[in-house]
């Protein structure tokens, strides 16, 4: 366990301040790479100049009022009522200059938190179609070669006995559903894998709180452009998560961590809750895409020098798991301007769906470098001095997805559907989900 972070400045700056005033114009790269406002980056540098004055000005004050303060004390008559008279100045010099550098500090937080992350410099260029596919691993079956029409996850859940969409919009509305009988099996399986996989990794399992307090959300980077997408109880101040990064990332905030501990495991399993603002028609069938579903998610705390090590490390686990249920996939080297903004690179491995014939996403990993440890004052004592460590995610199993991968890549004809080998033990050893009988 670390210890609580002390003489922290009061404002967090969201990336490096000696790479903002040493080199604006990389800031103003990535900020283009991203499709974002680089004069942005000029707001922020002109807040921070303001701030640093208005600082120095209130420091100057308050030293001249100590002073002051203990000049009275050995002075005399008339000395001594003009020491005071200054004293009485200097009492409402010091509370104006305190609200003017408390008001720039807001200025310069306000400004600063918009900017996104550094770009990582071999992140290809571009928007959300502009990824580049860099591997791709097994062969989507040819079910015409089989003899049949593949049936979509939808039909098949029903056929099962597995997924309830009807009473899910009955009970909860739109984009919610039950799973049932055979579904929550599948889930409960997917679980327990995943979670002998992170073990066997070397993860700790945490099962964290799903709501968390502004600080937690704002500092991993989930109310700037994500903000639409969060669910937030008014009456409490608190956000329902929509990914364990959130928690997992606040897990340590305000602490000084042990270097030589380094790198932290994580694995969290929590559900997910997400508004889908603008999906408006998306992916309206079934379970692709809806307001809540359980995820185990990975997390890393490391030194910022091995971030991209743990990066590759993080994309060949999720590979692993994924090629365990003999799913088609890609992986996708994220472009710049669909990253998130507290991403330097993301990577998405997306499988194969039979019914839309085309490859869609389940897991993403990204290296967030030392973006949300400014942001959330988590620091690591290394043998240079105290600085800012590193952060990175990645899903492991979003549920929802991996059952509909599961049910239209491993169909039958007749409806039932094969379970991947990895699984069977997790399933009292079953081979098969089948119909059920109207």
């Amino acid at each position: 366990m670390g210890e609580p972070g002390v003489g922290l400045d009061r404002v967090a700056p969201m990336i490096d301040p000696l790479v903002l005033r040493n080199d604006p114009d990389r800031v103003r790269e990535s900020q283009k790479r991203r499709g974002e406002s680089t004069e942005l980056v000029d707001q922020v540098l002109a807040a921070d100049e303001s701030r640093r004055h208005t600082i120095a000005t209130f420091e100057g004050l308050r030293a001249e009022q100590k002073s002051i303060g203990k000049e009275v004390a050995k002075a005399q008559g008339e000395e001594k009522q003009a020491l005071l008279a200054r004293t009485k100045e200097l009492a409402a010099e010091v509370k104006a200059a305190q609200a003017a550098a408390d008001e720039a500090e807001a200025t310069f937080s306000e400004l600063a938190k918009q900017l996104g992350n550094l770009v990582i410099d071999a992140v290809p260029v571009g928007g959300e179609d502009d990824g580049t596919v860099i591997e791709t691993i097994g062969t989507p079956r040819d079910f015409a070669a089989e003899g049949f029409e593949p049936r979509d996850h939808l039909e098949l859940g029903e056929m099962l006995g597995a997924i309830d969409m009807e009473r899910g919009a009955k009970v909860s509305g739109s984009r919610f559903y039950y799973l049932t009988g055979p579904g929550a099996l599948l889930e409960f399986a997917l679980s327990q894998f995943a979670l002998s996989k992170a073990l066997e990794w070397g993860f700790t399992p945490i099962i964290p709180p799903a709501l968390v307090k502004p600080s937690a959300m704002e500092g991993t980077g989930f109310l700037g452009q994500a903000a639409q997408d969060v669910y937030h109880l008014e009456e409490d101040d608190l956000y329902l998560v929509g990914t364990a990064e959130v928690p997992l990332a606040a897990y340590h905030s305000n602490e000084i961590l042990d270097a030589g501990k380094l790198p932290l495991h994580y694995a969290g399993f929590s559900p997910a809750f997400r508004r889908e603002a603008g999906s408006y028609g998306k992916d309206t069938r079934g379970i692709f895409r809806v307001h809540w579903f359980d995820k185990w998610e990975l997390f890393v705390y490391c030194d910022p020098q091995d971030a991209e090590a743990e990066h590759e490390k993080l994309l060949s686990w999720e590979k692993e798991f994924i090629t365990a249920l003999e799913l088609p996939f890609q992986v996708l080297d994220v472009a710049s301007g669909d990253l998130g903004l507290s991403a330097a690179r993301k990577y998405d491995c997306y499988a194969w769906l039979p019914t839309q014939n085309r490859y869609r996403e389940i897991t993403s990993t990204s290296n967030c470098t030392d973006f949300q440890a400014r942001r959330l004052a988590i620091r690591g004592r290394f043998e240079d001095g105290t600085k800012p460590v590193a952060t990175l995610n990645g899903t492991l199993c979003a549920m929802t997805r991996m059952i509909i991968m599961l049910l239209e890549n491993h169909q039958q004809a007749d409806g039932s559907v094969r379970i991947p080998e990895a699984l069977r033990p997790y399933l009292g050893g079953r081979e098969f989900l089948t119909p059920i009988e109207k």
